[in-house]
């Protein structure tokens, strides 16, 4: 072979050699990558090839599949449906044709469209008898009665709220409502004159009231009063008082340390040394807030963190992280310690506070998720119930229990009182807004304790209305009822 057929043989050879590892790269290398990309056409079409499998609570799915419209240039053969979807979008999230999805509909989306590697068995023998793929369910924890009144409750007040419940001995979410709200069904396909345009009116510029964000997971607020369980469970873990009926060094007035500034009480209550009994059952900022400086920035950062704070929690769907600061002087960790200045916390972290105390201490890792199914109902994953830490001992538990719950029967809880149950709570006013000008924060937190002694349920209620009397905003007021009528639904349920 004479030099130039030699130089061009070689130069094919490398051409066919290149050609060979591109291709084995892109079969073998970057196949998942590539199979799975947004951007790939065919993954949308798989996708929707079949009917998705469901979200299960109490037993009945939540949400369906239906054939999609082909007009146009629509491949995509079926598109999710939901019953009660604004009731239960917080929960299930949303499956859009156009818009991808969200919450459990985008976590589990392996499960539900049945490619998830756990159900290769399951699909392998559906391909050899010819049977069509069919997706797995998803069972929640979640109470459908008690997610009914939760929603309902938010509904009737008409303002903005959450509502987050838990089971306090194994951390199961009961209820978790958000309002307003939105119906996943109205965009789940891909309709430029219909399901485009129910998505741009719910997104927050071209609607201020939100709708899609889920306020009970995703949206902090300052939690007020409520946050002086954290506080008083300091006192107590910390030694600095060691029973509920003792006296608290607690002066009037109150002028915070390294300033010239008096902490207020709202209204004539008996707050100069009360007891802690009393000063829960009243609400005294003073005595929570000396309680808190006294304390000292660590050891109530350090307490916080024992609930929760400063950490997102994962139900599988992402909680974003509640806020106690650090490195603050005296004065912020006393007003930090009545759930002001930088404090704040999502529904669901106030609901585990709740859930703590009940279970004499010990705080459950909150979950959603109780078990994925195959399209047969063979389970393929369980959840455990998993401790997430010990806030308090059990003798401090108890201490706190009764205070909780002297203010439910005698105190600003009252409207939370269910005949033949013990309920202990805190209410919270919590102010916002540049120089507290615009109007408070309703919350009420809350358990229920049967006479067996079992505690089933944990809420937290949290209500924004921009538009109500600012003189009749409470927690007692608007937010304890809400909380009675979810407790109900959960104690009722177990009968």
């Amino acid at each position: 072979m004479n030099k130039p057929l030699r130089r061009i043989a070689i130069f094919c050879g490398l051409l066919v050699l290149a050609l060979l590892v591109r291709d084995n790269w892109l079969q073998y290398v970057k196949a998942d990558s590539l199979r799975n990309d947004t951007l790939n056409r065919r993954v949308t079409i798989a996708r929707y090839s079949t009917p998705r499998g469901d979200i299960i609570v109490d037993g009945d799915p939540i949400t369906g599949s239906t054939t999609t419209s082909k007009s146009g240039l629509n491949d995509l053969k079926y598109k999710r449906t939901y019953k009660n979807g604004p009731m239960w979008a917080p929960v299930t999230g949303f499956a859009s044709q156009a818009f991808g999805a969200t919450q459990l509909e985008s976590i589990e989306d392996g499960i539900l469209t049945g490619n998830d590697d756990r159900l290769f068995f399951r699909n392998t023998l559906d391909m050899i008898t010819g049977k069509q793929r069919q997706g797995g369910n998803v069972v929640t924890t979640l109470n459908a009665a008690a997610q009914k009144a939760a929603y309902d409750g938010l509904k009737a007040q008409g303002g903005k709220g959450a509502v987050a419940a838990l089971d306090p001995s194994t951390g199961k979410i009961l209820a978790l409502a958000s309002y307003p709200s939105y119906d996943p069904s109205s965009f789940a396909g891909n309709s430029t004159s219909t399901d485009s345009k129910a998505w741009n009116s719910l997104l927050k510029k071209n609607n201020p009231n939100d709708p899609m964000l889920n306020r009970a997971l995703r949206e902090t607020y300052p939690p007020g009063s409520t946050f002086k369980v954290v506080t008083a469970s300091a006192a107590l873990e910390n030694g600095l008082y060691t029973s509920a009926d003792q006296n608290t060094d607690s002066p009037l007035p109150y002028i915070m340390k390294g300033t010239t500034t008096e902490l207020k009480n709202e209204g004539n209550i008996p707050c100069k040394n009360a007891t802690m009994r009393t000063a829960l059952r009243v609400s005294c900022n003073t005595v929570f807030g000396k309680i808190g400086a006294d304390l000292g920035n660590d050891k109530m950062l350090a307490e916080a963190k024992k609930f929760g704070f400063d950490a997102e929690q994962f139900t599988p769907v992402r909680s974003a992280a509640s806020v106690f600061s650090d490195n603050m002087n005296s004065s912020q960790t006393a007003l930090s310690s009545i759930g002001q200045f930088n404090t704040a916390a999502t529904p669901l972290q106030m609901a585990m506070v709740a859930s703590a105390v009940a279970n004499d201490g010990k705080l459950m890792k909150p979950y959603m998720v109780d078990k994925l199914q195959s399209s047969n109902l063979d389970t393929i994953a369980q959840t455990d119930p998993q401790e997430l830490s010990q806030p308090l001992s059990s003798k401090n538990a108890q201490i706190l229990q009764s205070m909780m719950e002297t203010v439910v029967k005698e105190g600003t809880g009252t409207k939370a009182q269910i005949n033949g149950v013990t309920v202990g709570g805190k209410t919270g006013t919590a102010q916002h807004g540049v120089e507290n000008s615009a109007n408070p924060y309703a919350w009420f937190i809350s358990y229920a304790k049967l006479p067996d002694g079992s505690a089933p349920v944990a809420v937290a209620v949290v209500i924004e209305d921009d538009q109500a009397n600012r003189d009749d905003i409470s927690g007692g007021g608007l937010a304890a009822p809400i909380a009675k009528s979810v407790m109900e639904a959960v104690i009722n349920s177990k009968k």
